[in-house]
């Protein structure tokens, strides 16, 4: 396999399959490679897709996925030193510096959701109701509210590092009323509402977790919160001893027009809403 970080535990839960398996499987795992190592946000697993698709997967092909769900900048450093085989992201301008540089061979649009600022009911700072994302961080700064980052170079990450730039604002150091997780979506929730503070989020994480704590949606619709996941194949040049063939199989798996369609139905029963939008096949502008 390749350095010692492919020998990490995945973490891959048996989930109830949601939707209709592709009606073309896809080619038989071989005895010598029967084993996919995913690096994924962990957006993907908090949300509870991996757990639908993957038994999709691993059925029709036979391969077995191992799965490290860790912050897309994390994810893209294990494929950048062939730690994992495939990588599933959603950290736009890191995968396309990568791709530049000759890491990875292909880069394929799967899927989007957007991202949420999110609260407690009471909303201190005044933030309900806004859609300008920039305005409302400048805000929190201004009054001191507590704000709680990923700070693990995740793709949420990067976007809220990229709005103080825009808000002019650097962050104090952890401590004051910034304070840094350094976890996965779903534990910095917990943490925001412990804290009683704010924090930006995925749709599809909030949504799982809306019932397990009690923060409610304050900001949405600012169009430089879209929030888009790339499937990308690593080059085996730079990296020889990945599983180039179980990579190709799985990110081809996540843009099959079956695959695509469980996606947009995902979350529709529980939430009444799809907790991504399959977007395979359209004009990639990110």
């Amino acid at each position: 396999m390749g350095g010692k970080g492919r020998y990490w535990a995945g973490v891959l839960a048996a989930g109830a399959i949601c939707g209709t398996a592709p009606d073309h499987p896809l080619p038989p795992a071989t005895a010598q490679s029967r084993e996919v190592l995913l690096a994924t946000t962990t957006s993907t697993r908090d949300a509870g897709l991996l757990d639908t698709l993957l038994p999709i997967f691993e059925r029709q092909t036979g391969y077995r996925v191992k799965v490290i769900a860790v912050g897309s900048g994390q994810a893209l450093e294990l494929g950048r030193r062939g730690d994992a085989d495939v990588v599933l992201a959603h950290a736009p301008d890191a995968e396309r510096l990568l791709v530049d540089s000759g890491y990875f061979v292909t880069r394929r649009l799967v899927m989007h959701n957007d991202f949420l600022i999110v609260g407690s009911s009471a909303d201190p700072a005044g933030l309900r109701g806004m859609s300008d994302a920039v305005a409302a961080l400048r805000r929190l700064a201004e009054r001191g509210a507590p704000f709680v980052s990923r700070g693990d170079q995740s793709g949420t990450h990067k976007l809220e590092q990229k709005l103080w730039r825009l808000a002019g604002i650097e962050p104090p150091g952890t401590g004051s009323w910034y304070i840094e997780s350094g976890h996965g979506m779903g534990e910095t929730l917990q943490m925001t509402d412990e804290k009683r503070a704010y924090t930006i989020s995925d749709r599809a994480t909030y949504l799982a977790w809306r019932d397990k704590v009690q923060l409610v949606l304050l900001v949405e619709g600012d169009p430089i919160l879209y929030n888009v996941y790339h499937v990308l194949e690593l080059n085996a040049r730079n990296a020889p001893r990945i599983n180039v063939a179980g990579g190709k199989a799985f990110a081809d798996f996540m843009v099959a027009p079956e695959t695509q369609a469980v996606i947009g139905q995902f979350g529709k029963s529980r939430f009444g809403q799809s907790l991504f939008i399959p977007d395979a096949g359209k004009v990639d502008r990110w």
